[in-house]
């Protein structure tokens, strides 16, 4: 059997962080049902895309509220990729928080920054890649794609799949997913990215998240399914499909 890796399309509830653990624990049941080895969640999916609400919502990896999304990780022996602020001495950083089947939990903070997030929240300064059944998969959050050093730093560092958790509305999705297929094809790699199918405070995501390979697109959920997209490798390629949660 080949690695599956899998993004989650689902809804997030401002600031409702006990509600959309909830949430991400039924994605996750479906994706271990399925052989799932890595699934991704939209931006900030625990908490909502809320900037205005991030300093009283930014966690650390010690934080209970994150400790059921950690002990499913490890019972299912599954890589999940969850959003949330990181607390920092100064301004959160808009974070993923991943957690690994052996219990540890990492973060990767976003590198670049959408225009007037910065004054709500700090820069990251580091690329996380995730070894994955001799696969390197780079993690990415939204506006990180649209800077192409940042695709390509990842792919020096040895990455062949790359997934962005994302909040991307229909005005922004056709611009936004032709720069991921672009990056699959020119790099040769698996690209896949988590979207909101909810409303917050910053518009409508359009849900449809999608994820392309060399050849252009393998799978996309359509805009308001609540789902996990999977991708699986084999001999032949990377075949896809979506998985109603």
């Amino acid at each position: 059997m080949g690695l599956k890796i899998a993004v989650a399309q689902i809804s997030s509830e401002s600031g409702a962080i006990g509600q959309n653990v909830e949430r991400h624990l039924a994605a996750i049941e479906v994706a271990a049902q399925f052989n799932v080895s890595y699934l991704t969640f939209p931006e900030l999916s625990l908490t909502g895309y809320e900037p205005e609400l991030s300093l009283n919502l930014a966690m650390s990896v010690h934080d209970r509220q994150l400790q059921s999304l950690q002990v499913a990780a490890k019972k299912h022996g599954i890589f999940v990729v969850a959003g949330a602020p990181v607390a920092t001495d100064t301004l959160p950083e808009i974070g993923s928080f991943i957690f690994a089947p052996d219990g540890s939990i990492r973060t990767y903070t976003k590198m670049h920054l959408h225009p007037g997030e910065e004054k709500y929240f700090s820069v990251g300064n580091r690329y996380e890649l995730t070894p994955v059944r001799k696969h390197l998969i780079a993690n990415a959050i939204c506006a990180d794609t649209n800077v192409a050093d940042h695709v390509a730093g990842c792919v020096e560092k040895g990455a062949k799949i790359y997934i962005s958790g994302a909040m991307i509305t229909g005005n922004g999705y056709p611009k936004d997913t032709e720069i991921l297929r672009n990056y699959a094809r020119n790099y040769g790699i698996v690209v896949a990215m988590a979207n909101q199918n909810s409303r917050s405070s910053s518009g409508l995501p359009c849900g449809k998240s999608a994820i392309w390979s060399r050849s252009g697109l393998l799978v996309s959920a359509n805009e308001s399914q609540s789902a996990i997209v999977v991708a699986e490798s084999s001999s032949a390629g990377w075949s896809g499909g979506v998985i109603e949660i």
